[in-house]
């Protein structure tokens, strides 16, 4: 009997590894990573903390890019990807600027400086989706973008100066957060088509404050339409 009892205990342990271990992966196995890209047109535009400096209007960018999202349930996701993004902006300041750029120069108060970045920027967020009604799901995303400056120029139409290096303006680092809502289409299959409008709001400083430049945090905005195909 107590063989038996033995054997059975060890039946039970090895019953229950199996459903522990093979629960999750029955569960994950239903579900799919997804994978996708896009091109999402958009406009972009700078915030600033202080009067001095303000934002001279909005300027249009490109952000491209891949999608991965990765289901732990039926309507949820984690979503990562790379994205590549060109925004820009223009500021002015009220009172004369000088610019570290190629060389110094000096900007006349209220004359515009646009600033052109490009980021690379690895999203990580939650994405949330409706059950598939007729060919459409519904979905929103939202998250944390952390982002590294790989380019960075000015235009400065009053000295006629057009994208010159200005690295030594731009911080390296930023991070941002984004909210993003709209819809997939399906085109068969794994395959769909994808629309959407989004919402990006830097945190931190994009600018930095050399010499005798005004002490002030210079944010960046930007509003996207996704374009993109999820496989």
């Amino acid at each position: 009997m107590k063989s038996l009892k033995t054997v059975s205990n060890k039946q039970i342990s090895i019953v229950c590894l199996m459903v522990f271990f093979l629960s999750p992966t029955r569960m994950f196995a239903q579900e799919r990573i997804s994978i996708g890209v896009h091109f999402d047109p958009l406009i972009s535009w700078f915030g600033s903390d202080i009067g001095a400096v303000k934002n001279d209007g909005a300027r249009p960018g490109i952000n491209a890019g891949l999608t991965f999202n990765i289901p732990f349930s039926p309507n949820y996701s984690f979503s990562t990807g790379l994205n590549l993004i060109n925004a820009a902006g223009r500021l002015v300041c009220k009172d004369d600027t000088q610019l570290e750029l190629v060389n110094t120069e000096t900007v006349l108060a209220n004359e515009p400086v646009i600033y052109k970045i490009q980021y690379v920027a690895l999203p990580m967020g939650l994405k949330l989706e409706t059950n598939q009604i007729g060919y459409l799901t519904f979905f929103s995303d939202v998250g944390l973008d952390p982002k590294v400056r790989i380019s960075g120029k000015a235009d400065i139409p009053s000295l006629e100066i057009e994208g010159e290096k200005a690295t030594s303006e731009l911080k390296l680092f930023n991070l941002s957060y984004h909210i993003m809502a709209g819809i997939e289409y399906s085109l068969g299959g794994n395959t769909s088509a994808v629309l959407g409008i989004g919402f990006e709001n830097n945190f931190l400083d994009v600018t930095k404050d050399n010499g005798t430049q005004p002490v002030d945090k210079v944010t960046h905005r930007l509003v996207s339409m996704r374009l993109g195909i999820n496989f």
